[in-house]
């Protein structure tokens, strides 16, 4: 017999499925697959230098996009939202926040050279009247080295 939290882990599996596919999609070049796990009105919103919105040039199709191929390094599932963290080299960072609706991604944060691993403060959200808050605190994994500042997302 399934429980409650078996029946809440299903669609957090599913959304982490939806977002490692995406991913594999992108590093193969695969349009099609993109196309169909991503919504065509797509809440886009990003921080950090504007040379370094790399995920929007690799979704639009820019002609000018970069050859920077995003390799996760960790994808935590926390509500409904799946964070993907990734490094590549000493002064790239990044943390991409996806957001999962019916099987289909309609929301994405990109935070861009900002070192952390992100974490959950509340493990449980609040209610604030209509709508539920999560709070997250970044984690830097070298304080003694690291350049970037930490980052607290309230999703």
């Amino acid at each position: 017999m399934a429980t409650e939290s078996d029946s809440k882990r299903k669609p957090e599996m599913q959304n982490k499925a939806i977002v490692e596919t995406l991913y594999k999609a992108l590093s193969n070049v695969d349009k099609q697959t993109v196309t169909k796990l991503v919504a065509s009105d797509l809440d886009y919103w990003f921080h950090g230098p504007p040379m370094c919105q790399h995920m929007m040039r690799v979704l639009t199709g820019d002609p000018s996009r970069t050859n920077f191929r995003f390799e996760p390094r960790s994808i935590e599932v926390v509500g409904e939202y799946v964070i993907v963290e990734g490094w590549e080299g000493k002064n790239v960072y990044w943390v991409h926040v996806w957001t999962i609706k019916d099987g289909l991604i309609t929301q994405f944060r990109e935070y861009f050279n900002t070192w952390l691993t992100v974490t959950c403060v509340n493990p449980r959200s609040w209610d604030t009247g209509n709508q539920s808050h999560n709070f997250w605190q970044s984690q830097p994994r070298d304080l003694a080295r690291r350049s970037y500042p930490g980052l607290l997302l309230a999703i």
